[in-house]
């Protein structure tokens, strides 16, 4: 029991602090900021799936399936955005320009 308190304390105190941080960031490092959180998101992913090849109780495996679903939503959603803002910087092909221009 004591661990989950452990745990429970760190993520409290993790996402506080990454509230704090993520807030002060300039509107221009959104996206490689977004595109390092991804990368965060899967090893989340990496880490909840060992779990479930460890004995645990049900209370461990809910938690875990909790931190698999959310760290997969958060990973296909973020890239999914990013993908999007970084489309906004790609030059268009020589066709598309020239319909634009008639």
């Amino acid at each position: 029991m004591l661990d989950v308190l452990l745990m429970l304390l760190v993520l409290a105190g993790s996402a506080g602090l990454g509230f704090a941080i993520i807030r002060r960031v300039p509107p221009m490092l959104h996206t490689p900021l977004m595109s390092m959180t991804n990368a965060i998101s899967g090893v989340i992913v990496l880490g909840a799936l060992l779990l479930f090849a460890v004995d645990g109780n049900r209370f461990e495996y809910a938690l875990g399936g909790i931190a698999l679903a959310a760290a997969t939503f958060n990973a296909v959603g973020g890239f999914a955005v990013t993908d999007r803002m970084v489309a906004m910087f790609r030059q268009k092909a020589p066709a598309d320009r020239e319909t634009q221009t008639k």
